[in-house]
C-alpha cells in the first residue's frame, strides 16, 4: 500500500469514527439531556427515579411518549418549565425527589398507609373514582363530590367565589370534594389548608398543602389538578412529590 493510499484510508476511518454516535447505554445518569427518542441505561434510571417519586413509568430504557408524560407531570408539580425534556439539572432534581420520597415513605405497614388494609378506591375507564365498600360514609361522600368536578377544567380562582363554577383550581377542587361530606364550610386556599383540621396522615383522607399548591389522597387515590390536562381527570392512581408539603387530615378519617 502506498503512503498516499494509506493516508486516505486513515482519513476515512477518522471521519467515520467522529461521525459515529456515542453508544446510548454508555451515558451515565445526569451526564446528558434526555428527551423523546433517546435510549440507554441513563433513560432506564430516569424512569426508575420517576416511578419512585410518584410518576409511574415503565423502566425499559426508551424515552417515549409515556416517559415524556411522566416528566411533564414532575415538571408541573415542581413548578418547572413544562416541556418533557430532562437536562442534567432536572435529572438531579428528579433523583432527589425519588430519594426523598423513599426516605419519607417506607414500605407500608399496618399503621403507615394512606388507606385501611381492605379499603382502596379504584378509577374507572372514564376517569371517575369508585369508593371501596368498607369506606366510611364521609369518604364515599368526598369521592362522590370529587367525581362531580373531576373532569372540569382548571380555572385559577375557580371554586372560591361559588361552589358551582365552570372550573376549579387546586384548592377549589379539594375544598369542593371535602364540602361534599361537610368537612369544610367554605372554600379554602392552599395556605389555609396548611393549618386545617389535624396534623399528620389520616386513615382514609390526607391533605398535602403548601403556599402554592394543595392535593389530597382519598382511599389510596390522589385528587389533584396536576396532570388533569393529560389524564382528563383529577383522580390519579400514582403518588406525587411530598417535599415541602404540610400534612393534614380530618379527625376520625
Amino acid at each position: 500500500m502506498t503512503a498516499r493510499v494509506r493516508s486516505g484510508v486513515l482519513a476515512i476511518i477518522a471521519v467515520a469514527a467522529a461521525a459515529a454516535p456515542v453508544t446510548a447505554t454508555a451515558a451515565s445518569y445526569g451526564s446528558r439531556t434526555l428527551r423523546e427518542g433517546t435510549n440507554g441505561k441513563d433513560v432506564r434510571q430516569l424512569q426508575r427515579y420517576l416511578t419512585q417519586a410518584g410518576f409511574e413509568t415503565t423502566a425499559d430504557g426508551a424515552f417515549g411518549p409515556i416517559t415524556a408524560r411522566s416528566v411533564r407531570r414532575f415538571e408541573r408539580s415542581d413548578d418547572r418549565r413544562v416541556n418533557g425534556v430532562v437536562p442534567p439539572r432536572d435529572a438531579r432534581a428528579i433523583q432527589s425527589a425519588a430519594l426523598e420520597t423513599a426516605s419519607e415513605d417506607p414500605a407500608p405497614t399496618e399503621t403507615d398507609t394512606d388507606t385501611t388494609e381492605t379499603g382502596r378506591a379504584t378509577i374507572t375507564s372514564d376517569g371517575l373514582a369508585v369508593a371501596p365498600a368498607d369506606a366510611p360514609e364521609a369518604v364515599k361522600q368526598v369521592i362522590a363530590a370529587g367525581n362531580e368536578i373531576a373532569k372540569k377544567p382548571y380555572k385559577y380562582g375557580g371554586g372560591h367565589g361559588s361552589w358551582n363554577d365552570s372550573g376549579y383550581d387546586c384548592s377549589g377542587s379539594v375544598s369542593y370534594a371535602l364540602h361534599g361530606a361537610g368537612l369544610v364550610r367554605r372554600p379554602r386556599d392552599s395556605g389555609e389548608f396548611m393549618s386545617w383540621a389535624s396534623s399528620g396522615r389520616g386513615e382514609w383522607i390526607t391533605v398535602y398543602a403548601h403556599g402554592g399548591h394543595v392535593y389530597m389522597m382519598v382511599a389510596g387515590l390522589r385528587f389533584d389538578t396536576s396532570g388533569r390536562a393529560e389524564d382528563g381527570t383529577r383522580w390519579h392512581d400514582t403518588r406525587a412529590s411530598r417535599e415541602g408539603y404540610t400534612v393534614r387530615h380530618p379527625g376520625g378519617l
